[in-house]
């Protein structure tokens, strides 16, 4: 551990050497503006249409989500509760037996809450209320949609994670698209294909677990503990930021099942305290939420609504920022529900459908809903400055300080409250993204203890990098990352989906008996 601060503080002083005229959030923004502006480039490569610009890959993966929901005829409606009894553990008598007790390194809810703390992060809180600054209320309907549809994606992507993953002598499991891509492929006759499209994805995978899995996170823990605490300096941001890689390197040391026994702990606990005071805003404001629902419908297809391109430009943001919080079509779930302890690939998979309706639908609607309330005083304007910031009392806040300026509206206290929160909601994500990103860097480099140490490393280092940066390489680095795993997770989709409807057939015959 000395080693690893030894190298955070090298790497900070280097940073800070020439930092005189400009600050070091600044140059680190620097150094990473024409890395996220190169990849921005092309996996955000617009499609002209009629009504407006717009990436592909968002059509893509929404018309992704689309198909699988019809092909598997509304599997996120159909095995809801299905789901539900998986994870309660009904039907784990069926699913053991003495030939796979050691197939698997955690349980359904484990897998589950390893996968959502990896979801359930400021993507909620920081990227809903960016939604709603930049897009307006009707962002949030397209959100929930985008959520709705996302769980028929996530169903296919960790039924493959389950069925084609790696378990070895010593009953550690290595699985995600990394696996179904390269060995499903294979068995197609495409081995090289597979193999390159499978490489790509680990890349991108650890690029997404070093920015939105990583430095975003970091990123807005920092800003609400300086808020909170009245620190205005990048160096406050660094020191908070060595923290920060202190407790999340003592959590990720011992592996997925120490990632899973934190998760299974801090995720439901401190989802629900969420919930809770987001109800509790909602009911002092009760008068309030018909209206809010009703300006969400209408700002949702109103053609001069905020947001370029008015309909389909509110659309587009919150497809973009409901995507970004639950991941689905990005593979990188798939990777936490591979080490389930089970024989049946599907279970896992209906499990897996829970998650972006507990992160978008249920959490993410509950902070717009809170946001929207709050701004009904008319604290500030929709569209703000066009890069997601608002000006509320003279300040201009964004990301997470929207949220948290709406707390503080009607809960004294919730500064302190939201900041824990925030933290809470940033370490679970860095450590669940620290065992997908670490999955994908074994899978390139082998699995052997100098490869795990590298990347254990880098990974501290960026949640320093991530705590002292500026918001906005940041986030398109982190955008660009997680996007980018979604075109070669879908050709994995793409040619395997006829097996997860094999799997899944076999697994509700398997509980009907």
């Amino acid at each position: 551990m000395k080693r690893y601060l030894l190298l955070i503080i090298i790497l900070l002083n280097s940073l800070n050497s020439n930092a005189q005229e400009i600050g070091l959030d600044q140059r680190i923004d620097e150094a990473f503006q024409p890395i996220s502006d190169i990849f921005s480039k092309y996996v955000f490569y617009p499609v002209s249409l009629p009504f407006g610009d717009y990436p592909f890959v968002i059509y893509f993966l929404v018309g992704s989500a689309l198909f699988f929901t019809i092909y598997f005829v509304f599997p996120n409606i159909r095995y809801l509760m299905t789901a539900i009894n998986v994870v309660r553990g009904k039907y784990d008598k069926i699913e053991k037996t003495s030939s796979n007790e050691n197939d698997g390194e955690v349980s359904h809810f484990q897998a589950l809450a390893t996968a959502v703390s990896g979801t359930v992060g400021n993507g909620n809180i920081a990227g809903v209320a960016l939604a709603i600054a930049l897009g307006g209320p009707g962002a949030t309907f397209w959100m929930i949609i985008c959520g709705l549809l996302g769980m028929s994606t996530k169903f296919v992507e960790c039924t493959l994670g389950v069925y084609y993953r790696d378990v070895d002598e010593d009953g550690v499991v290595y699985g995600g698209p990394m696996y179904y891509i390269s060995k499903g492929l294979k068995s197609k006759g495409f081995k090289t294909f597979g193999t390159i499209a499978a490489s790509f994805f680990a890349i991108f995978c650890i690029g997404g677990s070093f920015g939105g899995g990583n430095a975003a996170q970091s990123n807005q823990a920092t800003i609400v503990i300086k808020n909170l605490l009245g620190f205005e300096s990048t160096f406050a941001g660094a020191v908070i930021g060595i923290i920060l890689a202190i407790l999340v390197g003592i959590i990720i040391i011992g592996g997925i099942k120490r990632i899973a026994s934190v998760t299974e702990r801090i995720v439901p606990i401190m989802a629900l305290f969420y919930i809770l005071a987001c109800i509790y805003i909602l009911l002092v404001n009760f008068s309030f939420i018909d209206d809010a629902i009703a300006l969400i419908i209408k700002e949702a297809f109103n053609p001069s609504a905020v947001g370029a391109g008015g309909i389909i430009g509110v659309l587009m943001i919150g497809f973009q920022r409901a995507a970004f919080s639950n991941e689905a079509g990005a593979g990188s779930a798939s990777i936490a529900h591979s080490a389930v302890k089970t024989k049946y690939a599907a279970s896992e998979g209906l499990v897996a459908l829970l998650e972006p309706f507990i992160d978008t639908v249920v959490i993410c609607t509950m902070t717009a809903l809170v946001i929207i309330t709050f701004n009904s005083t008319g604290a500030f304007v929709y569209g703000g400055d066009g890069m997601g910031g608002v000006l509320i009392d003279g300040v201009v806040y964004e990301g997470a300080g929207i949220t948290q300026k709406a707390f503080a509206q009607y809960i004294p206290g919730s500064d302190i409250f939201l900041t824990i929160a925030v933290v809470l909601f940033a370490v679970s994500t860095m450590i669940s993204w620290s065992y997908y990103g670490l999955q994908s860097w074994k899978f390139l480099f082998g699995r052997g203890k100098a490869a795990d140490l590298t990347y254990k490393i880098l990974f501290l280092v960026f949640v320093v990098i991530g705590a002292a940066a500026s918001m906005n390489s940041i986030w398109a680095f982190s955008d660009a990352m997680i996007f980018a795993m979604v075109f070669p997770n879908m050709i994995g989709l793409y040619f395997l989906f006829p097996i997860v409807k094999q799997e899944l057939k076999k697994y509700l015959q398997a509980i009907k008996k």
